[in-house]
């Protein structure tokens, strides 16, 4: 069987605040801007791996979830409580200085962890934990 990763979902409360950050901050490109009633879902992906896109969506993205299931995923991505994404780079410390020089909230600076990577740790602007790991030689 061969299977490959094509699509992950990240929670954001605020579209026009996510989108410059995942484009500008971390460069990826915008694939696509849908809406659907009162919902709306942004592509991105990196231009090395066309075959690979983080969208972004709302915090429930479905128009059927009652309002209480609505607030109670609101109040979790407002804690920063849903599961972020690990994005690989070549240089760790570098996309640290780069990030944190946008201003973006610091989790964890570069550091080499036990299992192998060398990695630090930011919010994006709707408190999801962003992860950035560099393989140890």
């Amino acid at each position: 069987m061969d299977i490959k990763l094509s699509q992950c979902f990240i929670a954001v409360d605020d579209h026009e605040q996510a989108i410059p950050f995942y484009r500008d901050v971390l460069g990826l490109e915008v694939r696509n801007d849908v809406g659907y009633g009162e919902m709306r879902w942004v592509t991105l992906g990196s231009p090395t791996q066309p075959d690979v896109s983080v969208v972004l969506e709302p915090p429930l993205a479905d128009p059927n979830a009652p309002a209480a299931d609505r607030e109670a995923v609101a109040q979790l991505l407002a804690k920063g409580l849903l599961r972020g994404v690990i994005f690989a780079t070549e240089d760790c410390d570098a996309t640290f200085e780069r990030i944190s020089a946008a201003g973006a909230e610091v989790l964890q600076e570069p550091i080499d962890q036990p299992y192998g990577v060398r990695d630090c740790a930011f919010r994006d602007p709707a408190g999801n934990m962003l992860r950035f790991s560099q393989p140890r030689t």
